[in-house]
């Protein structure tokens, strides 16, 4: 990702600029991040030698609260995608009406490369190097791509180290036994899932007649089609980095996350092993799971998966972003064309910050909640939010990215305005 995918994001927000009346400060501000961190971080590897990693952690806005953001381990980490993500998390958060604002953090690194005990010391190296930066009130980490709640608690942990008292509140999605909030692990696909209870049956879409795709089957990928599947929709295809399977009849979805926690791949499983039932199937590209003649699309890989270049071949009549930025503005306005209803990533996705907020709140009462009640008040959050997008929708005869965009716009430009603005002090 490059800083072009920054000018990118910021295309939807022009799109909603149309139809919200901000003040020039709140749009001014929101032109910059408030504070970037670039970081390196020596760490001393199992055979003795010494490697440098760049890490960063950027703090977009924190007009509604302390930052809220994940930290993701992968080679393509830059300053400019850790701010773009960030940007996001501004917007996120705000649609979400949580009191947070947008933050991002990760390092450069290929963590399948790191032995276990040489991933722990960069997870800590990292928090040493940024400390300063972020706290229970300041900023607060999360899990993101390649990170997980092991390194969220070796993160918890360093911290407390360092201001010398035990911190649960900096980081989120940390194990239950350190702080950790029930149904924070599953959060991600859950809120989707409820996004899209709540707006399918707008279109008269039933789960037994919906076909479903889903791109990538990592932990939130996987969950979702899970989640699915079980709801009745039929999953007939599911995709991971080393390529996907296709079966018109639907799959068997537990039988597939059973083979890829043994194998780390999809692309066998019903052609060997004795842990998958033996159905007619089609072995796919990624890239021909983007294209299949499906109901819903599900992107839950990496962004910039679908651009102007691919745009034209999808036929899925809905797309759900749980991936953060899989579709471009340039292929946005082609699929809008097509009349392809696209739900943005900003709300699709936005159940894990939502639990983290959660766990954040329990961190901070010491007073902590079932499953149940977590899982009650994802729910409730979820669809209400949604509901409010759909009538924003409605009213102003746009689609629902730009529609989020401008709740989240709507309440950033409150936050501001609380402050003061020219127009106050010039008392217009």
């Amino acid at each position: 990702m490059s800083q072009s995918l920054l000018a990118d994001a910021s295309v939807r927000l022009e799109q909603a600029l149309k139809y919200v009346s901000i003040s020039d400060d709140a749009f001014s501000r929101l032109k910059y991040p408030k504070a970037s961190l670039s970081v390196s971080i020596p760490v001393r590897m199992d055979d003795g030698s010494l490697r440098i990693f760049q890490g960063y952690r950027v703090r977009y806005d924190d007009t509604r609260g302390p930052g809220k953001g994940g930290v993701r381990y992968h080679p393509s980490v830059s300053l400019d995608e850790v701010q773009s993500l960030a940007f996001w998390m501004t917007f996120k958060c705000a649609l979400l009406n949580l009191p947070f604002g947008g933050a991002k953090g990760g390092i450069t690194v290929n963590p399948k490369e790191l032995s276990r005990a040489e991933l722990e010391r960069l997870s800590r190296g990292y928090i040493e190097a940024i400390a300063d930066f972020i706290g229970t009130d300041v900023d607060i980490l999360a899990p993101d791509v390649y990170t997980n709640e092991m390194i969220m608690g070796w993160m918890m942990d360093q911290y407390s180290i360092i201001r010398r008292r035990i911190s649960p509140g900096v980081v989120t999605g940390k194990p239950l036994t350190m702080g950790g909030s029930q149904g924070r692990d599953t959060a991600t696909a859950t809120g989707a899932f409820h996004v899209m209870n709540t707006v399918l049956p707008k279109f008269g879409q039933i789960p037994e007649k919906t076909t479903i795709a889903v791109q990538g089957f990592g932990n939130a990928g996987a969950q979702i089609a899970q989640l699915l599947n079980k709801a009745g929709y039929k999953v007939v295809a599911v995709s991971d980095s080393q390529g996907g399977i296709y079966a018109s009849q639907g799959l068997d979805i537990p039988s597939i996350r059973q083979y890829k926690q043994n194998h780390l791949t999809v692309t066998g499983v019903y052609c060997k092993d004795s842990v998958c039932n033996i159905i007619d199937h089609e072995v796919i590209t990624n890239e021909q799971l983007l294209t299949l003649d499906v109901d819903v699309l599900i992107p839950a890989a990496l962004e910039k998966q679908i651009t102007e270049k691919n745009a034209h071949d999808v036929k899925a009549k809905y797309i759900f972003e749980v991936a953060n930025g899989p579709i471009t503005s340039s292929a946005d306005a082609i699929l809008n064309t097509k009349g392809i209803h696209v739900f943005p990533d900003i709300l699709v996705n936005a159940g894990g910050v939502t639990v983290s907020y959660l766990e954040w709140v329990q961190n901070r009462n010491g007073l902590y909640w079932s499953l149940t009640e977590v899982q009650e008040r994802l729910k409730v959050r979820m669809i209400e939010e949604t509901e409010v997008v759909w009538r924003i929708s409605q009213e102003f005869g746009v689609n629902m990215r730009t529609s989020a965009y401008i709740n989240a716009l709507n309440r950033l430009n409150e936050a501001m305005s609380a402050k003061g603005t020219r127009d106050y002090y010039q008392g217009i």
